[in-house]
């Protein structure tokens, strides 16, 4: 077992189940643009007129959009297969992933983009059936901030075990800071890599915070997971080597994390990129 503040069996990658999102499989970048310039793209833009016209106005989304701004969102629930598929193929799969639980047993299923900050957002009811498909142009979807706040406020502190460390203390931060952030605060960070505390105090800790209802994987240079605690505005985010060894373990108080979300540099490149692609491929 790792210690952390997320506990989970080796091969923890496996704790996050992401469905795929379109496609046959999630492409790479240079494998997303040997797709284009394929015979089968040729004809599978040409019956996707469509989507010619969409990749100008999300572009012209990206170009104007801020971190800090509202989502733009692009619903492509209604349109036909091939031209879902081809949005599939275009976009391909990003560094960020994940799922965020919402109320009535809908699921969105989260996936970033190869462009960072265009995200492809999948809407499944409780039996698992599509019933909304978006491109969404925005620091992080909507749907983890409105899950996010389906938390609790309140932390209930029970007794701790007797092997305990520094667990109390750490939950009396915790709940201050908590009660004192306010949007757009910047985060106060907990690491517990540089703190004295145990097995117990990190079991007593989890706990007490509960399981919340977002979980996403970063994946860069090994990956970083965000996951969302059962109370709201307290995030665990753990940073993993290549090894899958725990390397920064923290709680971050505060806004959802930066390590998952796009910033203002990202939608410019990104409608950039956009445009050399739809310049090439779709005109």
């Amino acid at each position: 077992m790792k210690v952390g503040f997320w506990v989970a069996p080796e091969g923890a990658e496996e704790a996050v189940t992401l469905a795929k999102i379109g496609g046959d499989d999630a492409l790479a970048d240079t494998r997303r643009i040997n797709f284009l310039a394929t015979r089968s793209a040729e004809e599978l833009i040409a019956r996707c007129p469509s989507v010619a016209g969409l990749l100008p106005r999300v572009a012209d989304a990206l170009a104007a959009q801020k971190a800090s701004a509202p989502a733009r969102l692009f619903d492509i629930t209604d349109l036909p297969a091939d031209d879902r598929e081809l949005l599939s193929q275009l976009l391909g799969a990003g560094e960020v992933a994940g799922v965020a639980a919402l109320t009535d047993g809908v699921v969105a299923q989260i996936q970033e983009s190869v462009l960072a900050g265009l995200w492809r957002v999948r809407f499944t009811d409780e039996g698992g059936a599509c019933i909304a498909d978006y491109l969404e142009i925005a620091a992080i979807p909507q749907a983890v901030r409105k899950a996010a706040e389906l938390a609790r406020t309140i932390i209930d502190i029970g007794v701790p075990p007797a092997d305990a460390m520094n667990v109390m203390p750490l939950l009396a931060e915790i709940r201050a800071r908590r009660a004192a952030h306010r949007p757009g605060d910047p985060p106060h960070v907990i690491n517990f890599s540089l703190l004295p505390v145990n097995e117990a105090d990190m079991q007593f800790l989890q706990q007490t915070l509960g399981d919340g209802p977002v979980r996403l994987v970063s994946r860069g240079y090994g990956s970083c997971r965000v996951h969302a605690t059962g109370v709201r505005n307290v995030w665990s985010v753990q940073f993993f080597n290549a090894m899958d060894a725990i390397i920064l373990d923290t709680l971050e108080i505060g806004d959802p994390p930066l390590a998952a979300c796009a910033a203002d540099e990202d939608f410019h490149d990104s409608a950039e990129r956009l445009r050399e692609i739809h310049e090439a491929y779709f005109q």
